[in-house]
């Protein structure tokens, strides 16, 4: 029996939608980063971009365990002591919340040029409306997939 490796003509891609609200936003990251590369299906090709379309939705009411909201996101300009550094609290009550799920996500995936690829079929949003009914996306029910996933 040979090894099954995926073409182009045998992926299929869906799109799922995430209510993120209650959620531990590092369980959601990994469910998230586990659809995007295609893991969840038997059909997994390393080198392909198997994943799914993800959207998430009420991004700004993730929850996190611990003094996590304390923790510091850093990145660097590029000019001689240019650190720089933002909680992740202050991200969520800042214009774009949807980063700290971005983030997380981006940070659970390879660092190469297909999971870059694969990041572009993430969809992110601070409210609950999106512009993508038209996909009529399937409901992931995350918090129901373990109770560990949601705090109150």
């Amino acid at each position: 029996m040979k090894t099954f490796s995926a073409t182009p003509a045998d992926i299929d891609k869906k799109w799922i939608l995430i209510d993120a609200e209650g959620v531990v936003l590092g369980r959601l990251a990994s469910i998230v980063a586990m659809r995007l590369r295609g893991k969840h299906k038997a059909s997994f090709t390393p080198h392909m971009d198997m994943g799914d379309n993800v959207i998430i939705i009420n991004a700004e009411k993730i929850q996190m365990t611990g003094k996590k909201r304390e923790e510091h996101f850093y990145w660097h300009t590029g000019h001689p002591g240019g650190i720089k550094s933002r909680t992740k609290q202050q991200i969520l009550d800042g214009a774009h919340p949807e980063r700290v799920v971005m983030q997380a996500v981006k940070r659970m995936l390879p660092g190469n040029r297909l999971a870059r690829q694969q990041m572009t079929n993430l969809r992110i949003y601070a409210g609950d409306q999106h512009p993508h009914e038209a996909q009529a996306p399937e409901v992931l029910d995350v918090k129901s997939m373990n109770k560990k996933n949601t705090r109150s």
